[in-house]
């Protein structure tokens, strides 16, 4: 049987390799935005509750002080319903900001999953969980208009941009409506030992496609699709790999991020593990097909119940030109509070 879900592990991260931006904010830690990525996440871990904090910061190279932001928080808990049961609820902030029109997008969330234990008992060998999660939530796109500027404004004369000069455009407001968002998700996961796992999952976003036009018009949201999987393979007693695959599409767009992180445990009371892996991003892009886009690079610490992740995206696509390969880094801070009592606790995998 654990044969049977290695395998499986590997062929599904080599074949969706061969799938690829979405329009939607992402995170290259995917797996460090749990709530971001799929409702279904909401109450996955081991302990009583959980804390995340994400922040990314894209292309400040060529933009300076206007880069590409964004910026999460969430909190999720878990309740036991009976034996072997149990729902999670949870919170999720999000802001985005883009460049020096400084169109952002902000929406808050309150989400709620059922857990189904499949197999397992206590103990972690054998646990199976069949996870359904959804998110309802509101959200706002702003614009600031008037760090913007069109053709009726450039002076000729002058050779110059006259912001004073009317800009003939029938723009009426800096922010959409507030909209109402419904996510929903599903994942599955599979213990057989302390480091030796496998999961799998799939979301879908916007799944009423919200109006989001800043006009007295119709501009709809797409849903986004996720699909993601992974797993830990240990290697010998303190080093096991943790390879893992997402990929998103939105209308047109397609966007695959995929790799590992190695980690090492002293497997001492008070545990230290530390991390570090490489990961693939791919995108479709409109004449070329799919492409490389980037590359990331990530050092992870675990010291208990905190767990921090730091990456860096070098640029491998032909915007290596301007910003000379220096893409984006993030952040991610994890604390997980333990559990009160063993028997209240959920065998959960390493992600």
């Amino acid at each position: 049987m654990k044969n049977t879900y290695t395998l499986i592990l590997i062929f599904f991260f080599v074949a969706i390799a061969q799938l690829a931006q979405a329009q939607d904010p992402r995170f290259s830690q995917f797996y460090a935005s749990p709530l971001n990525l799929n409702p279904a996440m909401t109450g996955v871990y081991e302990g009583q509750f959980r804390v995340v904090a994400n922040y990314r910061e894209l292309y400040n190279s060529i933009l300076g002080s206007e880069p590409f932001r964004t910026i999460s928080a969430s909190f999720d808990m878990r309740h036991q319903v009976n034996r072997g049961n149990y729902v999670g609820f949870g919170v999720n902030l999000m802001r985005d900001a883009a460049g020096l029109s400084n169109f952002n997008r902000q929406t808050a969330a309150v989400s709620a999953s059922v857990m189904k234990q499949l197999n397992g008992g206590r103990y972690r060998a054998n646990d199976q969980f069949l996870i359904a999660g959804a998110q309802l939530g509101v959200g706002q796109h702003g614009l600031n208009w008037s760090k913007l500027w069109f053709t009726n404004q450039y002076d000729q004369e002058n050779g110059a941009i006259n912001f004073d000069n009317p800009s003939g455009e029938g723009f009426l407001n800096n922010s959409s409506d507030m909209y109402i968002d419904f996510n929903a998700g599903v994942l599955w996961y599979a213990l057989f030992d302390e480091r030796q796992s496998i999961y799998v999952g799939g979301a879908l976003h916007h799944l009423n496609s919200p109006n989001i036009s800043f006009l007295d018009q119709e501009d709809e949201l797409p849903s986004r699709w996720v699909a993601h999987m992974g797993g830990e393979l240990p290697f010998g007693k303190e080093l096991s790999i943790l390879p893992a695959i997402a990929v998103m599409g939105q209308n047109q767009s397609l966007s695959t991020t995929m790799g590992a992180n190695f980690r090492f445990t002293n497997r001492e009371w008070r545990e230290l593990a530390l991390r570090a892996g490489a990961w693939a991003h791919v995108v479709n892009q409109l004449e070329s097909g799919f492409a490389l886009d980037a590359i990331t690079a990530t050092a992870i610490l675990e010291l208990e119940a905190w767990n921090l992740s730091f990456s860096y995206d070098i640029t491998t696509s032909t915007l290596t030109a301007a910003n000379n390969g220096r893409g984006a880094f993030e952040v991610s801070l994890i604390y997980m509070h333990p559990a009160k009592a063993r028997r209240s606790d959920v065998n959960c995998p390493n992600f």
